[in-house]
């Protein structure tokens, strides 16, 4: 038997919400955006009048006002997100313990257990639209389907608030004459390669060859074949069992460039130290660190180097980190902004090969490691401020000023 899977997306979440709280914003084109001083001023939700000028997400602000001169601007506030995301999936925990949250305004639920208490995937998925908008004032649109790739591609169909129902007699007719730029997780650069191979649409897709599809996008292009055909056995994780992180990183716009060595050692060091606690917290070190550019000009370069120890100490992930810095950047450039990764993680009790001859570093080493456990207790316990590295004393180094104080 066939699961039921759902995915629930939330239309325009952030402006939605804003127009909870400001219902006179219904009715004229608004778009939630960072704030241009701070260097995020882009794009972040718009409502259904502002689509109507073409404003895209994550376009400037300065781009979207050109479109639409009355454009209202608010700014975003994460904590009624976070509130509303917590109801939302909170609602979808009484018809199924299978809630996996793809992000803040989406989430996956497996039904197939639930039908004979609360109806058909259908129903289920018109019951919940209706009492999102009657409960918390906002629209979600819903696929119905029997796995997570064609269900999310569902609620992608029809918006706002609509019900889309892909079985196995008629996802075909419904996705394939689509471009397949449609589909999931295929941008621009995986598009570009597809045309390049004459398949411009999912049914082109899913016609193909798999095997040329592997050779020319990885992994990715067998999934993408996969998905195309109906084919996806991935489980709909119960609500809360969150996988392992595979990464963890930190990044910073700044609101001044830097362009100095200095500005730039520092922004590296306030970003390694949260990673390096993070890392901590969750008992795990990491042998590969992965440093991100991004310049004024927004052109953006991506480096990465293997750790010879697994680690979770703030100075060796610095000194990682600096060397990239010091391969792949050219000294006097500005650097609108920087991310630090520790990626290619393992738990700490996994064995390591030591140094039979350094047992003087080795010491040095393990008591590095309790000071800076001791240093987590007491800033989760007295505020990330109440211990601070000389370095970084000035706080971060967002603008040319704080680097002189």
């Amino acid at each position: 038997m066939d699961r039921c899977i759902l995915h629930c997306d939330c239309n325009s979440f952030y402006a939605s919400v804003e127009c909870v709280y400001r219902p006179e914003l219904r009715g004229v084109p608004m778009a939630v955006c960072g704030d241009p001083a701070d260097r995020h001023g882009i794009v972040l939700a718009k409502n259904e009048p502002a689509k109507k000028f073409g404003i895209v997400t994550a376009e400037t602000v300065w781009q979207a006002k050109k479109k639409c001169p009355e454009l209202v601007l608010v700014p975003p506030h994460f904590e009624r997100y976070d509130e509303f995301y917590r109801k939302i999936n909170a609602m979808y925990c009484e018809y199924t313990d299978r809630v996996e949250p793809f992000s803040i305004d989406e989430s996956w639920l497996d039904v197939t257990g639930s039908r004979r208490l609360f109806g058909d995937g259908e129903t289920i998925a018109d019951t919940l639209r209706r009492r999102v908008r009657e409960e918390l004032g906002i629209t979600i649109s819903v696929g119905v389907s029997f796995n997570k790739t064609l269900a999310k591609l569902g609620s992608d169909y029809k918006k706002p608030d609509a019900t889309t129902v892909l079985s196995r007699e008629t996802y075909q007719a419904l996705l394939y004459p689509l471009p397949v730029s449609r589909f999931l997780f295929v941008g621009k650069s995986a598009e570009a390669t597809l045309n390049k191979m004459g398949i411009r649409t999912i049914g082109e897709l899913a016609a193909a060859d798999r095997a040329c599809l592997v050779a020319a996008l990885g992994k990715a292009g067998g999934q993408f074949y996969d998905g195309a055909n109906g084919i996806d056995p991935s489980p709909v994780r119960l609500f809360g069992d969150r996988p392992a992180a595979k990464s963890v990183g930190n990044g910073m716009t700044f609101r001044g460039d830097l362009d100095t060595e200095e500005e730039l050692h520092r922004g590296l060091l306030y970003l390694v130290e949260p990673v390096a606690a993070r890392l901590r917290r969750a008992g795990q070190r990491c042998s590969v660190i992965q440093l991100t550019i991004k310049y004024p000009s927004l052109k953006t370069i991506t480096r990465q180097r293997t750790i010879a120890r697994a680690t979770d100490l703030v100075s060796e992930l610095y000194k990682e980190a600096a060397a990239l810095l010091r391969e792949c950047w050219q000294e006097g450039t500005p650097v609108r902004s920087l991310t630090v990764t520790a990626c290619r993680l393992e738990k700490e009790e996994e064995g390591e090969q030591l140094c039979l001859f350094d047992a003087e570093g080795e010491h040095d080493r393990e008591r590095m490691g309790k000071l800076e456990s001791v240093v987590d207790t007491l800033r989760e316990r007295y505020g990330k401020d109440s211990v601070k590295r000389c370095a970084v004393l000035g706080g971060a180094p967002d603008t040319k000023d704080s680097e002189k104080k």
